[in-house]
């Protein structure tokens, strides 16, 4: 068995690139990135996947007319996507405004009051552990390497160098909605009329069980818990709607 010390108090070869740790550790700027993107695609998926599910389940429980179910189905595609992609546009947005406004005060404090901002960074270092001593000498450093970076993101949490797009935030959420509504669309559609509701009940529980353990596997979270919480709120959906339109179509009737 090799004697890690020994080689970690080898002496690197010329042109030998440093270690940085393990190559899949997820870091900060990275994992921000990602989770937001994880964030629009799952619930804009899992949206579409129920709401459209719910929607022509509901509409087959009170026809068996493949045309009208069809015509229901894209109707909810088109509006929801729609609705997801302007939503996460404003939410978006104003997230992205609020940072601008908080990074342009900031910087004014920077020019106006260079040495209180510098003591107000060594502080917070101080804070997380640092001797005053190191926490002084970090704070400088950073100030002179880059003062506006090292302070928006010790003060505020906010990488100035990557803002949350609101227009790919907006994108990213339409298409994931409508890749989600095209399941039980067609699930609803193909089968013969009476496999039509157990084909796209079958078929959206599946399709919420993938993106369920998706999403928690890509999150770090426990995915058991992340596919019975999706499976379970979709079958519910489904239920509701296809009992509503079945008691719309009872009553009619009668």
């Amino acid at each position: 068995m090799p004697d890690s010390s020994r080689e970690n108090s080898r002496p690197k070869q010329p042109g030998s690139a440093p270690r940085t740790g393990h190559p899949h550790e997820p870091h900060a700027e990275g994992l921000a990135t990602r989770l937001n993107w994880l964030r629009a695609g799952v619930l804009g998926a899992n949206d579409g996947i129920v709401s459209t599910a719910g929607l022509v389940v509901g509409v087959a429980a009170t026809t068996g007319n493949a045309q009208t179910i069809l015509t229901a189905g894209i109707a909810g595609l088109v509006a929801g996507a729609i609705s997801m992609a302007a939503g996460e546009y404003v939410s978006v947005s104003t997230q992205r405004d609020s940072e601008k406004a908080l990074l342009a005060e900031e910087r004014r404090e920077l020019a106006d009051e260079p040495d209180v901002e510098l003591a107000e960074l060594a502080g917070i270092y101080e804070k997380k552990g640092l001797s005053p001593a190191t926490a002084r000498t970090v704070a400088a450093e950073l100030t002179a390497h880059d003062a506006f970076t090292a302070h928006a993101e010790a003060e505020l949490g906010i990488d100035p160098r990557s803002l949350t797009n609101p227009w790919a935030a907006a994108i990213s959420s339409a298409i994931a909605f409508t890749c989600g509504a095209l399941l039980p669309l067609l699930a609803i559609v193909l089968p013969p009329t009476a496999w039509r509701v157990p084909v796209t009940f079958a078929a959206v529980l599946i399709a919420l069980a993938i993106t369920g353990s998706v999403s928690a596997r890509l999150g770090g979270g426990n995915r058991v818990r992340a596919v019975v919480r999706v499976v379970v709120g979709g079958a519910l959906a489904m239920a509701i709607t296809y009992g509503i339109g079945d008691l719309t179509d009872t009553l009619g009737s009668g």
